[in-house]
């Protein structure tokens, strides 16, 4: 049944991917091309030899390299895979990732309905270009988030143009019935960090009446992409509890997964022998207003500290005004104590965590957690729950970090104060914690195991019609 509603929904849209915006690649083509859908049909150019290069196209329905994951990880994998000598094209939304030199990115855009300083807005008519713009106005209208689904729309309708320029499509957690009008023209790897049912539960824990209806109907999308994750042959995910929870959530089986931790650059993320460390800074990256980050049992850890702490905690992300944070800012007294910062680059974010006695990751649950890596290949001290995917990233408690039970602000607070209490045990910490990220995650390790998987769903390709799962 679910496989049935897939291709069903996908039949539903079929005729939007055919149709390009009006000023966009694919509707020029399809005005001049002939072929399967409007286009003409691309050449089977068979499988490549495993010594030849890819030409890799990689989709983010988002990719803001200053919030969230995304842009993160879409940008340090594509140039770990144009330096091993592979092709990347980079397709995006707003917010549009950064790219290094050599990495093509190609702008799928949509309305923007979600961008600072006006979320939610309400674009002018002149803004509609097409019905899949329609569509994510309706969702967005609708109380849901259209981004998934449209984006896959968007990026269906133009590889369909191109199917010729790739060896191989990898989508990074979009999981929109476009993706697989993609895998019947090419292979399609895809990147799942966790499951979004995992976001949905944690939030409605917390939700009371009306806030439940508004966060079932926001995370809607969440049965798209079970649909299409089960019909996708080839998965990568970050860590061993992930795929845990994507096989019991999104029901793929476990021999469809394949485990590739992300990394960092240990050229970048490293100790910074000029940097002074200020005495009680605490640094954290969170959103701001996000339950499952755990931003609030930090501040709630921090009210606890400044009892006998001369204590300060730097936020890497976006502080919501009027939201849950700023009231528990002002509930707790910490608004002189509690700064956020964000849009700062790498090399601002290193001299950020070697400044920090302690960085902390309080988070309620992570598929990996790329922050708490960060701040161990920069041998600062890190405190870290015990939520998902964090024991298996940061290794065994008091030796590459100190690990407490989620959304415990006491057991939080202990395991801060030791570390600002200690010096001598938050410097072996430290340095415990770099030798681990060296040893286990960096962005060229990630770029290789990738790129077998790459390889892999190019040669099962040939054994199967469309690239999906049986």
């Amino acid at each position: 049944m679910t496989d049935a509603r897939a291709d069903g929904r996908l039949r539903q849209f079929g005729s939007w991917i055919q149709r390009g915006d009006r000023d966009g690649v694919a509707y020029r083509l399809r005005r001049t091309r002939r072929g399967v859908g409007g286009y003409a049909a691309a050449p089977d150019t068979g499988p490549v030899d495993e010594e030849d290069p890819l030409r890799i196209a990689l989709l983010a329905y988002r990719g803001d390299p200053f919030c969230g994951g995304q842009g993160v990880y879409i940008r340090n994998l594509s140039r770990e895979l144009l330096a091993l000598g592979h092709d990347v094209e980079v397709f995006a939304g707003q917010p549009y990732p950064v790219v290094d030199n050599g990495v093509v990115l190609t702008p799928l855009p949509s309305l923007d309905l979600y961008r600072q300083p006006d979320p939610f807005r309400v674009p002018s008519w002149s803004e509609f270009r097409d019905p899949i713009d329609l569509l994510e106005f309706g969702i967005m209208c609708s109380a849901g988030f259209p981004e998934p689904l449209t984006f896959s729309l968007r990026a269906a309708r133009m590889l369909r143009a191109r199917t010729s320029d790739f060896d191989v499509v990898h989508d990074n957690q979009t999981l929109g019935y476009g993706i697989l009008d993609i895998a019947r023209r090419l292979p399609v790897v895809e990147t799942i960090h966790h499951p979004i049912t995992v976001d949905r539960r944690t939030e409605l824990s917390s939700a009371v009446g009306r806030k439940r209806l508004s966060v079932h109907r926001w995370y809607g999308f969440a049965t798209m992409q079970r649909r299409v994750a089960r019909r996708l042959a080839h998965t990568i995910t970050v860590s061993r509890s992930s795929a845990a929870d994507i096989v019991r959530d999104f029901g793929l089986p476990p021999g469809r997964l394949r485990i590739v931790p992300v990394g960092i650059d240990p050229e970048l993320f490293r100790p910074l022998p000029g940097v002074a460390v200020v005495r009680g800074r605490i640094v954290t990256t969170a959103s701001a207003d996000v339950p499952m980050k755990g931003l609030g049992v930090l501040l709630e850890a921090v009210a606890k500290l400044r009892v006998d702490h001369d204590v300060e905690l730097v936020v890497v992300g976006k502080r919501r005004r009027g939201g849950s944070t700023d009231r528990a800012l002002s509930r707790l007294g910490l608004t002189d104590v509690v700064r956020f910062v964000s849009g700062i680059d790498d090399k601002a974010l290193v001299a950020l965590l070697k400044s920090a006695q302690v960085a902390v990751v309080p988070s309620l649950y992570e598929g990996f957690s790329l922050p708490a890596v960060e701040a161990m290949a920069c041998a600062t001290p890190l405190v870290a729950t015990t939520g998902g995917a964090l024991p298996e990233v940061v290794g065994t408690d008091r030796d590459t970090a100190l690990l407490v039970e989620p959304n415990d602000p006491s057991a939080l607070a202990g395991a801060i104060g030791e570390l600002l209490d200690h010096p001598a045990l938050a410097e072996r910490v430290g340095a415990a914690g770099r030798a681990r990220v060296l040893r286990r995650f960096t962005w060229r390790s990630a770029a290789l195991q990738t790129a077998e998987v790459y390889r892999a769903a190019i040669a099962a390709r040939y054994g199967h019609e469309d690239g999906t799962a049986c």
